[in-house]
């Protein structure tokens, strides 16, 4: 399997930690490749017509794109425990946690593109402090919820993971532990995981 992705990138950081909880990062070529939203990664396009990290190229179903699906299908290439539970309450749990996640990051990453890539005169102030409330409100559920985690590193744990290493990485002025200090001792807990210390954004 090939796996197209970013090191910077939270979504693909994701991927490449379920990689190695299940023991698979082996059997997978990360192609690290450099993307931008204005101009489109020519060898990308023709594997994932979005153009975006990550898609992992798989030896029976073609390319799998958006970070969820490539989770969910290499969570069901091992025998071992399950990183997404298969059915009941706790399911929906990790899904709910997992979209949490998720939507501080899309968040942070389109705050990202407006301050890198936007010209200075054509950023919108208003915009990215309407996305810095989201993350902001995001980071709180997390600091509510994190002390019921305990020992588990499922899907949601691993997304909650990802969002306090692309803060640090990328918006180190938030000084989010500030104000969240159990999530702040869950994180630095679980950044000794070898998956975690593995992937830490570069």
């Amino acid at each position: 399997m090939r796996l197209w992705h970013n090191p910077a990138s939270p979504f693909a950081r994701k991927v490449r930690i379920v990689a190695r909880e299940m023991g698979l990062e082996r059997g997978i070529e990360e192609m690290s490749i450099m993307v931008s939203p204005v101009k489109p990664h020519a060898d990308l396009a023709r594997e994932n017509p979005l153009v975006k990290i990550p898609a992992l190229t798989t030896p029976d179903l073609g390319t799998l794109y958006d970070s969820d699906v490539i989770c969910e299908y290499l969570d069901s290439l091992h025998k071992g425990a399950a990183l997404f539970p298969r059915a009941g309450p706790e399911r929906w749990r990790e899904l709910r946690l997992q979209a949490l996640g998720d939507g501080i990051l899309e968040a942070a990453v389109l705050m990202r593109y407006e301050n890198a890539v936007r010209p200075k005169e054509l950023q919108w102030g208003d915009w990215v402090g309407g996305q810095f409330t989201k993350a902001r409100a995001g980071l709180d559920a997390l600091e509510r919820e994190c002390g019921g985690w305990g020992d588990r590193f499922n899907i949601g744990q691993i997304t909650a993971a990802c969002v306090c290493g692309y803060l640090d990485f990328r918006f180190a002025d938030e000084k989010w532990r500030a104000t969240h200090p159990a999530l702040e001792k869950w994180f630095a807990k679980i950044s000794q995981r070898p998956s975690v210390k593995a992937t830490v954004p570069q």
